[in-house]
């Protein structure tokens, strides 16, 4: 973390110029390719070969797909599809087209829209990476009615492709593959998160049969299913919600082609439907791909819907109806959007946020056409979605119209904590909320922050696990009440985004074991009391460092024992000895070091906090089960999850 790394160094000539080849790019950085080490990138590793699966059967080749996870974690993706294909390849002699396609990065048929004119994969980077990222892979390919096979270690051939004999009615490609403990530790494949997976798949494309198997008990998760839905999103959407009462019996969903309405491959679906019971939500994918963070394809999916909702409005007289905006929309709008085209742009190597401009038009034209048709079918329950719309946003207004746009005013009228330290810029925009344990950090961070735009809230101690806890307790607990406070947005049922004073919410906590309760505490409490402020992106941790290392006038600060570790071997680009000293706390970094390492947005990291599920539930059932009043619910976690824990020298 310190420039004096980079002066005294070694001669930097063409012999320090490393080349990478092959494969080995991947097992360097993989974090570049497959977004971390984590556990949600191992599950990543996964999503990538079905993916590949589920492009055959989009593409109408295959109708059946088997997702099997083994005792010893590893999976085998079998579908009936055309196979890989296994001829020599024109431009690599001596190499089969599948060698080329698991060992090369960006290579594969996906490129070539005869051979796919949609893909979920990573045009030819998903199944090279998984190769590079498994310290085992065997592939099957059941072509032209015989049966080859090739084996692989971290990227590397074991051996040219072999044909094992004829097989008369098999047919397609089977990957079985072990991630490398080299690269993810001792974490383990959930078998509730690849079922919900393997679930999810089936519900987007209504053609495919997905069998599921586990060799590895999970609690309710069967070790065996088949799902096929016919009905596609609307199956998902009314399963969904079938608990709670909606606005209209049946979902507004449909299918269109982009091939009939444009000229071009593709199509969307979708489905959404309003409740008065929870908060609303749209999961959005393309070519069966998650799209957690969104794109063209859900701005297209909201401009249609809200256009629709206006235009209604209009022609039954509702003149309130040309206040509704997209943010009324979400509340309570619970929506499901589909959408398959051909060389999808995204944004980062993961496919996070979609970014096809065109999608954005081809999305808003579909729906908008069926979207105006179904509201003037059924007046019924266009009118229920109308009122209740036009009460959101009368509620939303009548909000704003309360609140002082300057921040400056509202402070004075405003009841604040004793114990805030704030800022003094007097909008919203760019200010930080810092979150700090204790009266003594406190006091550093006063001495490192930026005055304009960041405030500091000290919290006494561990706040109250608020996961069960009544509401009345919520309230006298004096933590939570000056934190509300702070943030100005009420909690649970009265909590109002709209009234959050900061841009950034930041909990800048010790780099110890209490530090990471204090932590955990503060995200159940944002989790279950103020969950839109996570959607939205508001909430971060800091990521102070544990260790000093000093060598002579050279100083550098590192996070975890880990890199502590790696630089006392290294040494750092001096002589001498090393001195180490680990810090107890903040408030025993000096101000300069607390702001150049944890609070200056120019040299700190911050890591926000995001939600990531594979179904609306998963994380609240996780939270449940870890911080909620059933201790034999934490004991079975505890009990299924030790034997991945390494022993830790304390």
């Amino acid at each position: 973390m310190s420039n004096d790394l980079l002066s005294g160094a070694s001669t930097y000539d063409a012999s320090s110029i490393e080349v990478l080849e092959g494969l080995e790019p991947v097992r360097k950085r993989p974090g570049m390719y497959i977004g971390g080490t984590d556990e949600r990138a191992l599950h990543h590793m996964v999503a990538e070969i079905l993916d590949n699966a589920m492009d055959e059967a989009v593409a109408g080749h295959a109708n059946r797909i088997e997702l099997e996870l083994h005792a010893d974690n590893s999976v085998t993706v079998r579908d009936n599809g055309r196979g890989i294909p296994v001829d020599p390849h024109p431009k690599f002699p001596g190499k089969s087209a599948l060698e080329v396609i698991l060992c090369t990065l960006h290579a594969g048929g996906k490129f070539n829209a005869k051979a796919y004119s949609t893909s979920g994969g990573l045009n030819g980077v998903g199944s090279s990476v998984v190769n590079a990222l498994s310290d085992r892979m065997t592939v099957q390919v059941a072509r032209d009615r015989e049966l080859y096979e090739q084996s692989f270690s971290r990227g590397i051939p074991q051996g040219p492709i072999r044909k094992l004999g004829p097989t008369q009615n098999r047919r397609g490609t089977t990957v079985t593959f072990h991630p490398d403990p080299e690269i993810f530790g001792h974490q383990t494949l959930k078998p509730a998160r690849l079922f919900k997976m393997a679930r999810s798949k089936a519900y987007l494309f209504s053609g495919v049969e997905i069998r599921w198997k586990s060799a590895l008990p999970d609690g309710d998760t069967p070790q065996e299913a088949t799902f096929h839905f016919p009905g596609g999103l609307a199956d998902f959407l009314n399963d969904s919600l079938k608990k709670v009462t909606t606005y209209s019996e049946r979902p507004f969903a449909g299918r269109v082609s982009f091939e009939e309405k444009y000229g071009v491959p593709g199509s969307v679906e979708w489905a959404i439907n309003w409740t008065p019971a929870q908060d609303g939500y749209l999961h959005s994918y393309c070519n069966t791909v998650p799209t957690p963070e969104g794109g063209t394809h859900e701005a297209g999916f909201w401009a249609a819907i809200l256009k629709g909702i206006r235009a209604y409005g209009e022609r039954v007289k509702n003149r309130k109806a040309d206040q509704i905006t997209r943010d009324d929309l979400l509340t309570g709008g619970c929506a499901l959007l589909s959408i398959f085209i051909r060389e999808p742009q995204f944004v980062g190597q993961t496919k996070d946020r979609l970014s096809t401009e065109e999608a954005a038009r081809w999305v808003e034209n579909a729906v908008r056409d069926h979207f105006d048709t179904w509201l003037a079918a059924d007046p019924k329950s266009a009118g229920a979605i109308l009122d209740f719309l036009v009460l959101r946003a009368e509620e939303r207004l009548r909000r704003r119209e309360e609140k002082e746009t300057a921040r400056k005013t509202a402070t004075k009228k405003l009841r604040l904590p004793g114990k805030l330290t704030d800022c003094s810029a007097k909008s919203r925009e760019g200010t930080e909320l810092f979150i700090v344990e204790g009266d003594s950090a406190g006091g550093s961070a006063k001495g490192a922050r930026n005055r304009e735009t960041q405030a500091l809230l000290p919290l006494k101690g561990k706040i109250l696990n608020v996961l069960g806890a009544a509401s009345a307790k919520l309230n006298e607990n004096a933590e939570i009440r000056d934190l509300c406070e702070a943030l100005g947005t009420g909690m649970g049922t009265r909590f109002r985004l709209d009234d959050l004073r900061y841009e950034k919410i930041i909990i800048m906590t010790d780099a110890d074991v209490d530090g990471a309760h204090i932590a955990s505490l503060l995200m159940t409490f944002f989790f279950t009391q103020m969950r839109p402020l996570i959607d939205k992106g508001h909430l971060y941790l800091a990521c102070p460092p544990l260790y000093r290392l000093t060598q002579g006038a050279r100083r550098m600060y590192v996070a975890d024992d880990a890199e502590k570790e790696l630089w006392l071997a290294k040494g750092l680009g001096g002589k001498g000895k090393i001195d180490v000293q680990r810090f107890k706390g903040l408030g025993e970094m000096d101000a300069k070091d607390l702001k150049d390492t944890t609070m200056n947005p120019a040299t700190r990291k911050l890591i926000r906090v995001s939600i990531d599920e594979d179904e609306p539930g998963d994380t609240s059932d996780l939270v449940e089960r870890l911080m909620g009043k059933k201790p034999e619910l934490r004991f079975q976690y505890i009990q299924e999850n030790a034997r991945f824990v390494e022993e830790l020298d304390v």
